[in-house]
C-alpha cells in the first residue's frame, strides 16, 4: 500500500435536503467517517450543513468542484474555508493559475479561521465519463489515463494537496506526483454492489492497493437497509486491506 496514513472513508451525502443528510449522519455517529457535501445538498441546504456536520464531530469534504476564472474561484474558496470544510475541490481543467488562486485563497482564509486550512484538491476527469465520451464528446486528445496524470501534475505544480481520480489512475498519480500527494477515489463499490452511473469503479481493497488516501462511497451506504452496518463493513474492508 502506498498511502502514508491510514486510508479514510468519505460518505457521500447525496440528498436534496439537510434533514435526510443529518438523519444519516446521526445513524453513523458512532463510526465518524468523513462526510461529503456535494452540489445537490449544498444548493438545498446551504453551507450551514457543513457547520452542522462539524458540530456532530464529522470531518467534511465540500465537493463544490469550483471551475471559473481565478478571481471568482478564489472568492468561492474563501467562503468554503470559512464554512468549516476540512477539504474542498476545484476542477483541474481550470488551469494552473486558477488552482494556484484557490490554494492562495485557502491560505489567506485560514489565517482568520480557527479551524485551519482545509485540504485543497482538484478534480481530474469525472468518473462518470468513459474514454470514448472523453475523446468524442469532451474533445480531449490524450488517452484518459494520460489526461488524468497530466492534470494531477498541474495540480501539484499549483500547490494543491491532491486530486480526485478513479482507482485505475491512482498508482500512476502517486508515481508521477509523489506519495504525499493525496488521491481521493470515488466510484467505490463492494464487490457484489451495482455500478449505478459510475463507469470507472473499484472495490475498497483495490483502491487501497492502488494507494488511495480517501475512498468515497455513496449509495452502498446511504441506500442500504442498515446504513450503520453497511458503513461498518466497508470501514472494516478498508482497515483489513490497509493492514495487509
Amino acid at each position: 500500500m502506498s498511502a502514508q496514513h491510514p486510508p479514510q472513508l468519505i460518505v457521500a451525502l447525496d440528498y436534496a435536503d439537510a434533514f435526510e443528510a443529518l438523519a444519516l449522519a446521526h445513524q453513523l455517529h458512532a463510526l465518524h467517517p468523513w462526510m461529503k457535501v456535494g452540489l445537490e445538498l449544498l444548493m438545498h441546504a446551504g453551507t450551514q450543513i457543513v457547520a452542522d456536520l462539524r458540530d456532530l464531530g464529522f470531518p467534511v469534504f465540500l465537493d463544490g468542484k469550483f471551475h471559473d476564472i481565478p478571481n471568482t474561484v478564489a472568492g468561492a474558496v474563501h467562503g468554503a474555508v470559512l464554512s468549516g470544510a476540512n477539504m474542498l475541490n476545484v476542477h483541474a481543467a481550470g488551469g494552473v493559475r486558477m488552482m494556484r488562486a484557490a490554494r492562495e485563497a485557502a491560505d489567506v482564509a485560514a489565517m482568520t479561521n480557527a479551524l485551519g486550512r482545509p485540504l485543497v484538491i482538484a478534480v481530474t476527469v469525472l468518473t462518470s465519463l468513459s474514454p470514448e465520451e472523453l475523446r468524442d464528446e469532451v474533445g480531449y486528445a490524450h488517452p484518459l489515463d494520460t489526461q488524468v496524470v497530466m492534470l494531477a501534475q498541474r495540480a501539484r505544480e499549483a500547490g494543491l494537496d491532491g486530486v480526485v481520480a478513479s482507482v485505475r489512475e491512482a498508482a500512476a498519480i502517486k508515481t508521477a506526483c509523489g506519495q504525499d500527494f493525496k488521491v481521493i477515489t470515488p466510484g467505490i463499490r463492494p464487490a457484489d454492489g451495482p455500478t449505478d452511473d459510475q463507469r470507472r469503479i473499484a472495490t475498497p481493497a483495490a483502491a487501497i492497493t492502488a494507494g488511495a488516501d480517501f475512498l468515497v462511497v455513496g449509495r452502498p451506504i446511504t441506500q442500504a437497509a442498515d446504513p450503520l452496518a453497511a458503513c461498518a463493513q466497508i470501514m472494516a474492508e478498508i482497515e483489513e486491506a490497509a493492514a495487509g
